[in-house]
């Protein structure tokens, strides 16, 4: 076979971007590593194919003037003089509802569409922590915070989410800049954060929120005439409480915050909050203080 031999300054093309490989890493105008921390003698394929000229290469050495073999170390980022994107990242999302569930038919058309990347579980859709989509959706962020236009591919979308969930991570990509592509399904197509797909979706997770929200409020008080206890076991606190508070004014959003929170007491003691919970708390955190501030003004104004 053919060794591509690196000519003139393309090394420096290759490190314009973050490696993509988990166990490499490395930021932009650094070689590649490998998994002992010594300075890798090629770079990564993920790596150097984000470079057009190099994306039907075999193989790229790092240079002599990297060191290779020697231990690994951080170098400065490069200057960039233009705002476009140095290069283009396309992550891999498989989901499977159940263990007996098989992914192949997913890992096989990601790896087809050439991601350098595929993160992949077997999980519901009703769990409210996904890990390895929120990795995936973490690594974006990074990589994308970094220069790298990033687009996240999945099969289908309904291995994202359906309805509300999958309108909450649209606006979170959005908020990120980061594309999204399906590759079959109805929404099968390249999705740009600005474009109307994530719009359209937004939308929907604003009209689902409120309809879940008047719904609930609308069961609780048939519930309540009736005589009847509203919500399960209690797992917040004040403590609890007042930290949510102090994040929401920080304008995190409820997942994030369910994440930082955990529960003292009771069965899930240990365990993280779920957004839910968390929007239940502020919920009527919210509605006792409104209560409060009418009864005082009534009774200012008597």
């Amino acid at each position: 076979m053919k060794r591509f031999r690196l000519v003139s300054d393309d090394f420096k093309s290759v490190e314009t971007n973050p490696c993509p490989m988990s166990t490499c890493a490395a930021p932009p105008g650094s070689p590649c590593r490998t998994g002992k921390g010594k300075v890798a003698i090629q770079y990564h394929t993920a790596r150097f194919r984000l470079v057009p000229q190099l994306a039907k290469t075999l193989s790229v050495p790092v240079p002599a003037v990297r060191k290779p073999g020697s231990v690994w170390t951080e170098l400065p980022w490069p200057v960039h003089t233009s705002a476009e994107p140095a290069g283009h990242v396309r992550l891999g999302y498989a989901r499977a509802s159940t263990v007996r569930q098989s992914l192949d038919a997913q890992l096989d058309s990601l790896a087809e569409a050439g991601v350098s990347r595929i993160f992949s579980e077997k999980i519901s859709t009703r769990a409210v922590q996904r890990p390895e989509l929120e990795a995936a959706v973490k690594l974006a962020g990074e990589i994308r915070s970094s220069g790298v236009a990033v687009t996240l591919v999945v099969h289908e979308h309904k291995r994202l989410g359906r309805g509300i969930e999958l309108a909450m991570l649209a606006e979170q990509l959005k908020a990120g800049d980061i594309g999204l592509e399906f590759l079959t399904g109805e929404l099968q197509g390249s999705h740009d954060p600005s474009g109307i797909v994530f719009t359209v979706l937004a939308a929907m997770s604003g009209m689902e929120r409120e309809y879940i929200r008047d719904r609930t409020l609308e069961g609780h008080e048939s519930a309540r005439k009736r005589g009847k206890t509203i919500g399960g076991a209690t797992v917040g606190d004040e403590s609890m409480l007042s930290m949510a508070i102090h994040l929401r004014e920080q304008e995190m959003s409820l997942r994030d915050i369910a994440k930082k929170l955990v529960i003292t007491t009771g069965k899930k003691k240990g365990l993280h909050s779920s957004p839910a919970t968390v929007m239940r708390m502020l919920r009527e955190h919210d509605e006792q203080k409104a209560t409060a501030a009418g009864v005082e003004e009534e009774a200012a104004g008597r």
